[in-house]
């Protein structure tokens, strides 16, 4: 099984325009843009080198250079890596303000989309040929808003949403939660098993090889601090629980006049 956290950051590579890394050619002819990224780079291995950077691209704010870090954080970088500052940067534009980070983020997680397996998930679909859109959900077993979203499941697959979900027990990798969610997926019916232990019902201890642990890991990746989290298929990430009709809508799936 692919390590998704290495997904993850082949993901980040592929979405960038430009990208340079720890191996980034040290030639003389390398381009200012890629000097500058191995200068970035070399002085936060120096200064913090427990802070991996991903990739470093130019930014779309002048003079700034912007360095991708595990978990989707981006930090906006002066040429001579002296100055940098946190946070997410905002274009002023006719529409109204357009998080320009945030756009950039929403492109890694649709190539981490695109290249996972449904084999490792647990997917509730409406019948083949029904199918409007897709959403994968970060789930916990026992976190109430998790619960409430699994039973709109039937009204989700009705309105033709299939809904894929990737565990995120909260409580960490070894946790009650987490011991559930692994019984569950190594039950003869991991789907019904599932429904049972969100409804509260006891199931059967298993054991078995799972993705449970690295899907929780890729949540960390996704930036993911809460449960539910929905994914859209372009990468647009919604933490928190919606309805089956406000997820229709927010997917362009179904008009709310038509309620």
């Amino acid at each position: 099984m692919k390590q998704l956290s290495q997904i993850f950051g082949l993901a980040l590579v592929l979405v960038s325009f430009a990208v340079y890394s720890d191996e980034s050619d040290t030639s003389s002819e390398a381009s200012p843009l890629d000097q500058i990224a191995q200068g970035i780079i070399a002085r936060i291995a120096e200064v913090r080198p427990d802070l991996p950077i991903i990739s470093v691209t130019a930014s779309p704010l002048a003079g700034f250079y912007d360095a991708v870090l595990p978990g989707g954080q981006i930090l906006h970088f002066t040429a001579d890596a002296k100055y940098f500052f946190a946070g997410d940067l905002y274009e002023v534009a006719d529409v109204g303000l357009v998080n320009v980070t945030e756009k950039s983020r929403k492109g890694a997680r649709k190539q981490i989309l695109d290249q996972l397996d449904e084999s490792e998930m647990l997917v509730f679909s409406p019948p083949k040929g029904l199918v409007k859109a897709t959403v994968t959900v970060f789930t916990d077993i026992d976190c109430s808003y998790c619960r409430k979203l699994h039973q709109e499941i039937p009204d989700m697959n009705r309105l033709g949403i299939a809904v894929r979900y990737l565990a995120y027990p909260r409580s960490g990798v070894d946790s009650e939660s987490y011991d559930k969610y692994v019984s569950a997926w190594c039950a003869d019916n991991p789907k019904i098993a599932l429904t049972r232990a969100k409804n509260g019902q006891s199931i059967d201890d298993r054991t078995c090889e799972n993705p449970v642990a690295a899907q929780y890991e890729l949540g960390g990746e996704f930036g993911v601090n809460s449960t539910p989290s929905i994914i859209h298929e372009d990468g647009t990430l919604v933490p928190g629980y919606l309805p089956a009709d406000r997820l229709a809508e927010s997917l362009g799936i179904l008009d709310p006049a038509s309620e």
